[in-house]
Parts: C-alpha cells; sequence; structure tokens
C-alpha cells in the first residue's frame, strides 16, 4: 500500500495503517491528480535500485504474520521515502506495532528504525543499480529487538526483461550481538521478479538467502495504484 504524501496528518496515518492491518490490500494515490508516479518497494523483499520522484515524500504501510509451533509474531510495517535528487534518498522505516508471544510470555510496542541512505544510477528506462546504507536503531524493547544497533550495507541491480522486472540484492550486516556461536558479520542474497497481470494485479516471485537460515522462495499477488511506475 502506497500514499504520496501532501498533507497527511499522524492521525491520519494511524487511520490508513488501522485500514490496511484489518482491510487487506488497497491502493490509495488519486489516478488523476497529475503528479509524479509512486515508485513501490513492496511486496518484496529485495529493494529496487530506483529512488521516488525527487521532493514526494511517500509512505507505505502494511501488515506481517510470522508463526511456528513455539511463537507468534503480528507487526505493522511502514517506510516512508523520500528523494533529494535522481541520486540520492532518504529512507525511514521499521515496525509501528508489534504484538508477539512465545515461550518468554507476550510483549507488544514499537519495533527497531532503520535509517537508510540510499544512492541510485539510472542507467536508462530498463537498467539501474543503487546502494542502500543502513542503520538499526534499537527503538523497541529488548523483548522484541536486539537492544543493539545494526549497520548494513546493500547492493542493488535492478533490470527490466521486457514485461519482468528483477530487483537483486546482495548485502552485509554487522549485528551489534550475535547469537553465541555465531558471527557478527552476516551475509545475504535476495533476488524478485516481477510483472504485471490484469489491470492493477501484479505478481511478484522473490528468493531469499541469508546465511543464517535456509533458502527461502515465495509467490505473491499484489495490487498496485494505475499511477505506479510499470515493471515495479
Amino acid at each position: 500500500m502506497q500514499f504520496k504524501l501532501h498533507h497527511l496528518t499522524p492521525r491520519m496515518a494511524g487511520l490508513a495503517l488501522a485500514s490496511m492491518v484489518f482491510s487487506g490490500a488497497a491502493h490509495a494515490a488519486d489516478d488523476n491528480d497529475g503528479g509524479p508516479p509512486i515508485t513501490p518497494y513492496r511486496p518484496s523483499v529485495s529493494s529496487p535500485a530506483q529512488l521516488p520522484a525527487p521532493g514526494q515524500l511517500e509512505l507505505e504501510l502494511g501488515g506481517q504474520h510470522r508463526s511456528d509451533s513455539q511463537s507468534l509474531r503480528n507487526s505493522a510495517p511502514y517506510l516512508l521515502k523520500l528523494a533529494f535528487d535522481d541520486k540520492w534518498g532518504l529512507l525511514v522505516g521499521g515496525e509501528a506495532h508489534v504484538w508477539q508471544s512465545g515461550d518468554i510470555g507476550r510483549s507488544q510496542g514499537v519495533g527497531d528504525t532503520v535509517l537508510t541512505l540510499k544512492r541510485a544510477w539510472v542507467v536508462d528506462d530498463a537498467t539501474a543499480f543503487g546502494m542502500e546504507f543502513d542503520v538499526k536503531l534499537p527503538t523497541a524493547n529488548d523483548v522484541i529487538g536486539s537492544g543493539k544497533t545494526d549497520y548494513t550495507i546493500n547492493t542493488i541491480v535492478s533490470r527490466d526483461f521486457g514485461p519482468v522486472h528483477m530487483d537483486a540484492n546482495l548485502n552485509a550486516t554487522q549485528l551489534g550481538q550475535a547469537d553465541p556461536g555465531s558471527s557478527r558479520t552476516q551475509i545475504g542474497a535476495s533476488t524478485a521478479f516481477s510483472t504485471s497481470l490484469s489491470g492493477p494485479w501484479g505478481l511478484t516471485g522473490r528468493s531469499r538467502a541469508p546465511t543464517a537460515m535456509a533458502p527461502t522462495t515465495l509467490c505473491s499477488f499484489s495490487r498496485r495504484s494505475p499511477s505506479a511506475q510499470p515493471g515495479d
């Protein structure tokens, strides 16, 4: 779910978040506003190299659910995006609220916050490269988050192959705290392929292979605003 933020108050943002969590995917851009197109980053595990239109503040909201035999975690992730020009931009993301339960009991609160400085190199309409420099701030409590600051460098290749758009990421993270026996430096890779289907509907397939986990492959349908950039 993506918004162009012109006069979005905190109360309006909260209502929009609640609507997304309880109602599912929706699109909220005004198709006739005449402004630049929205550049969606979700749903995907891979970041695109492209930046939003310079000076246009965009907000993405969503809902996330994870569970296994021992724990349950629900959260409301968000991402604010602002490009200063066609090369540099700033992202602020995290989880507006987290609800989790497990062996250590129940906990809820604000999640950690990630600040990202992003550099884009747009080669042409079909190809772009990018780098992201992340700092994860421990704004969550120690039960929800790690309580430590993490640093990540992410390299990006984005490419259109006809109607199919690809985003490939390779990243390294320096953890503020690692599990016993694990390295504080973690290497990860992910790739996402997306294409438009009928009307505003799209199909996204993504694969992720962090070093600490087995590779995972997912596929999802998404509904995009007609004003979103094609192939994203």
